[in-house]
């Protein structure tokens, strides 16, 4: 039966059903994996607005041509390899997001805390700077 409410206890099953703890040995590494995972969330949210920065820096707009001899269509290759890479970063780190939204829906108190303190100690290590601060303020979702 899975728990609605939160219990603390080594028994839990995180995400998959083979994924259960029954020991303190696999409830730790359990803990440490929720942990890194969560720290690991902020590293690729810190290279996501890294990426996009680069992308919108490297290749400023040209101004708009206005008249006969403005292209109807723009051209198709004005994606950068670094917007690629902050797309697909976005991809991940939403997956990454989601996953640790259901870890914390095991409702086992030592997997929540796992996770908010590797979510803190991630945004301390990689994010504390004040450089992508208005980047982070135009996604409300905390997952993505």
């Amino acid at each position: 039966m899975m728990h609605m409410t939160f219990y603390w206890g080594i028994k839990a099953t995180i995400l998959f059903d083979f994924w259960k703890t029954d020991s303190w040995l696999s409830y730790i590494l359990t803990l440490v994996a929720c942990f890194a995972f969560a720290a690991f969330y902020q590293y690729l949210e810190k290279r996501r607005v890294q990426f996009k920065s680069l992308s919108s820096t490297r290749h400023p707009n040209p101004p708009p041509r206005a008249g006969v001899s403005a292209p109807l269509i723009p051209k198709s290759g004005t994606r950068s390899a670094a917007k690629a890479a902050s797309v697909l970063l976005f991809g991940v780190n939403a997956a990454i997001g989601y996953l640790l939204m259901l870890a914390v829906m095991s409702f086992n108190g030592g997997v929540f805390i796992a996770i908010v303190v590797g979510l803190t100690v991630g945004y301390l290590v990689f994010r504390s700077d004040d450089d992508g601060a208005d980047v982070a303020a135009e996604n409300p979702c905390a997952c993505a």
